[in-house]
């Protein structure tokens, strides 16, 4: 046999594994995913391969599923699949969006729970954001042996959620969020504001109940430092809060417009009309503002407000009652010219 055509017989296989390497290759490493942005995958423990195929390529514009397919099979990822929220960029291969599937390599969420009223409210919010079924989380943060374990009681531990923008996980599990709370509560409560607190008299707790029932009280947070020192004024002196928003909160009626008699002899720990000092556990989950404003609450002798008859959601304030009694009475004019009974 001639060299040339022994050199031909050998060359062409080579040249076949060659171009058969090279298209493996080109199959792991080129771009296959071109979303137009970051596409968000989230990944629940019912996702299965194939639902998982069919989102990549009809929402992530993978361009050839078949060799997503054919790659994940041989890297036996299919039995392998982990939850979590991934990022799929535009440009990604194969072989990088199997290496970050694999290893469950997530990219984090945010997650925010501003104006929470109650512990089920918490509850269902984090549930919506998170993977994570929001019964768990009301199930430990009404235990109260796991309250106790934490540093609470079932009426305090919302305190321990401080309003904020939080990146984790979305496969969180509620017993690592909840640590994970705690972690920014200590974060929050720092040496300073510790201070703070001990030189007004309060904890950290009883920073949140206060700050929770002024937010309640005003919808003008720069009343909020007013309204706090007037309720330490009544703190320190003994007197009793008559706080509305308490008397809501026992009713469980937010919605009251006119607090009436039989409201104010409704027997609850939180009726601080019949009750001296601050209620059980906060009315609602305070914000950074509320508890800054209770923290750096302002000096003056005022004991008494009511709100303005304008309904701007403000108020008057006054140093005696009778001063307050006016501005009840203007009030009292004003709903009932706008027949709220």
């Amino acid at each position: 046999m001639r060299r040339s055509s022994l050199f031909v017989l050998i060359a062409i296989p080579v040249l076949i594994c060659l171009l058969v390497s090279l298209a493996g290759v080109y199959v792991l490493v080129a771009p296959n995913f071109k979303p137009t942005e970051n596409y968000d995958l989230y990944i629940r423990p019912e996702t299965n391969f194939n639902k998982l195929c069919t989102e990549l390529k009809d929402s992530a514009n993978c361009l050839n599923i078949r060799s997503f397919m054919l790659i994940a099979n041989i890297l036996k990822y299919p039995n392998n699949i982990k939850t979590g929220h991934y990022s799929i960029e535009p440009g990604m291969s194969n072989l990088d969006a199997l290496k970050m599937l694999r290893r469950g390599t997530q990219s984090p969420v945010r997650i925010t729970f501003n104006n929470i009223r109650l512990p089920r409210d918490l509850a269902n919010r984090l549930g919506e954001q998170l993977m994570l079924d929001g019964d768990d989380v009301y199930s430990l943060i009404s235990d109260t042996n796991y309250c106790t374990s934490m540093g609470f009681t079932p009426q305090t531990i919302i305190a321990i959620f401080i309003p904020n923008t939080y990146e984790m996980y979305w496969n969180v599990s509620a017993e690592t969020l909840m640590q994970r709370m705690k972690r920014e509560y200590a974060a929050f409560w720092n040496d300073t504001r510790q201070v703070q607190a001990q030189k007004i008299g309060l904890t950290p707790v009883e920073v949140s109940i206060l700050a929770s029932i002024i937010e309640e009280e005003s919808a003008a947070t720069d009343e909020y430092p007013t309204i706090a020192g007037l309720y330490i004024n009544r703190l320190r002196r003994n007197i009793p809060l008559q706080a509305d928003p308490t008397v809501k909160f026992a009713v469980g009626d937010f919605s009251l417009q006119r607090i009436l008699n039989e409201h104010l002899e409704t027997d609850s720990p939180y009726n601080t009309y019949l009750h001296t000092g601050l209620p059980p556990g906060p009315l609602r989950i305070p914000s950074i503002t509320g508890l800054e404003a209770v923290l750096n609450f302002k000096q003056h002798n005022y004991l008494y407000m009511c709100a303005k008859e304008d309904f701007s959601g403000r108020h008057n304030f006054a140093t005696n009652l009778a001063d307050h009694n006016r501005n009840a009475e203007r009030y009292r004019d004003a709903l009932n010219r706008r027949g709220i009974r």
